[in-house]
């Protein structure tokens, strides 16, 4: 018996009948050999925590953009923030911990630079659309090692593509994913906001406060303490009406003082004009494109796909050097 069998024959005592165990995933799109340590969902956890997609989170905007100082959250920590409430409820629930880690180091890989606004620049020029949890999921299954893709597990890519709000993932550890990914950015963003003099805790309604606490500690170990009774031997993650309630109500109350029209957000119109001119550049000299999307293109791809896959992929600083490269004349630009 290899440890990687040993492993899964472990689970089947060691975690809850509503896990998703490593043996019975649906298995990936393309079928390799098992690795004789690591079950399936630890080997995808690796393959995204090794990527490239992975490494670029860290110069990518969460909601700050250029803060002035070294403690504001960047795409990559939010992402690590994630990772850490998802496992501590995983396993506290006995559900798969590798699993829930693998959908939480992944389901950002397809965030644009320059965090939402970005994003919806290129959900405006794409003829297709363009959503970063879907966007994500073209990073593990076609964009990563050169074209090749990350060969993931279907469970993952299923948390990866269903994080948002108004879906929801198939595995109890994916929905675990989701609830974590609200709790870390209402919290974490509430704490940067401050930090950064736009808001004070005070500010917050109080009827949030009384509910789910008076500091971001309190907050978190509240709303990750109720996930974890309500769901205890459950086939579902959930959270009290009360505490849901609150947490809904915090984070509508986020978008109304610090996503929508904040001191934090007065950069993002030169941000999507930056992006909108690197797009427009793009699909006038796809030629100036890195081989692996000019082959994209001649190989079927529609054009205005594979160029907001490579601009997708930039972090912050590198469409900035790109837009000086095109458009900023060399005595003009800044060293």
């Amino acid at each position: 018996m290899t440890i990687r069998e040993e492993l899964e024959r472990r689970q089947h005592t060691m975690l809850s009948p509503y896990a998703c165990l490593d043996e019975a995933s649906v298995g990936r799109d393309r079928e390799e050999p098992q690795c004789d340590i690591r079950p399936v969902f630890q080997r995808d956890r690796d393959r995204i925590l090794h990527s490239k997609a992975f490494r670029r989170l860290k110069n990518k905007t969460q909601v700050f953009l250029t803060p002035k100082g070294d403690h504001y959250r960047t795409r990559l920590s939010h992402t690590l923030e994630v990772s850490q409430n998802a496992r501590t409820i995983a396993k506290a629930l006995r559900l798969n911990e590798d699993l829930v880690e693998a959908i939480a180091l992944g389901h950002d890989l397809g965030h644009t630079p320059f965090g939402h606004a970005g994003e919806q620049v290129l959900n405006e020029l794409c003829e297709g659309g363009f959503a970063h949890n879907e966007q994500s999921v073209r990073v593990v299954e076609c964009l990563e090692k050169e074209g090749e893709g990350l060969n993931l597990t279907w469970e993952v890519r299923d948390g990866i593509r269903n994080h948002q709000t108004s879906l929801m993932p198939h595995t109890l550890e994916g929905r675990i994913v989701r609830f974590s990914d609200k709790i870390a950015y209402i919290n974490h963003d509430i704490d940067d906001a401050i930090r950064g003099k736009i808001l004070v805790e005070e500010d917050i309604p109080i009827e949030y406060r009384e509910i789910l606490g008076n500091s971001t500690r309190e907050r978190l170990d509240t709303l990750v303490h109720n996930i974890i009774i309500n769901s205890m031997d459950k086939n579902d993650i959930c959270m009290s009406p009360e505490v849901e309630g609150a947490m809904r109500g915090l984070r509508q109350f986020m978008f109304d003082n610090l996503y929508r029209g904040s001191v934090a957000k007065t950069e993002e119109a030169k941000a999507k004009e930056l992006l909108r001119k690197l797009f427009f550049y793009y699909m006038e000299y796809p030629e100036v494109m890195p081989q692996q999307f000019t082959r994209m293109i001649d190989a079927g791809e529609k054009q205005d796909r594979v160029v907001c896959d490579y601009i997708a992929g930039m972090t912050d600083q590198y469409a900035i050097a790109k837009f000086n490269e095109y458009f900023v004349p060399l005595a003009w630009q800044v060293n």
